[in-house]
């Protein structure tokens, strides 16, 4: 059975992120979406909330399971027995952000890193922005999950 570990901050996550999981599951049978805390980012929503909306994103998907990565990448890759990492590029500045992490992991563990191209429709959805539209008060609900856009709003009403 071969396993994939899709990982990310998710935060929040996006129809771009359900897209790219969802082409990896149809490579192999299992991916875990592995929720990871970036310490050089400032979540708006914490790790645990990530990981309910994610599992509820991938409720009706077999085969995606959804986890907390609770350190180092290369290690939780080790721990589930993944044979590759699958990351989703929208263009060329998402690869050259991803090789340098791609060669870290290979380099850690031997596991390949195989990169995604996800749907050219929804290329210009990226976390950041989305959050930037809702903290301004933006429409966001077609570019995420059901669900994530009430849980972005509250938290940035939450900051107010």
């Amino acid at each position: 059975m071969s396993l994939a570990v899709c990982p990310g901050s998710f935060d929040p996550l996006t129809l771009g992120h359900v897209d790219v999981v969802r082409r990896a599951r149809s490579m192999f049978d299992e991916v875990v979406v592995g929720i990871a805390r970036n310490s050089a980012k400032s979540p708006l929503l914490a790790a645990e909330h990530r990981v309910a909306l994610a599992r509820e994103a991938f409720a009706a998907d077999p085969g995606v399971r959804v986890e907390v990565v609770p350190g180092l990448l290369a290690d939780f890759v080790r721990e589930v027995g993944a044979v590759a990492v699958v990351k989703g590029l929208r263009g060329g500045a998402d690869f050259d952000g991803e090789l340098p992490m791609a060669l870290m992991n290979r380099h850690l563990t031997g596991v390949e890193t195989v990169f995604v191209v996800g749907d050219p429709a929804l290329a210009h959805i990226a976390s950041s922005l989305v959050k930037d539209v809702a903290r301004f008060a933006g429409p966001i609900d077609d570019l995420v999950p059901p669900g994530v856009a009430d849980a972005v709003r509250a938290a940035w009403a939450a900051r107010a």
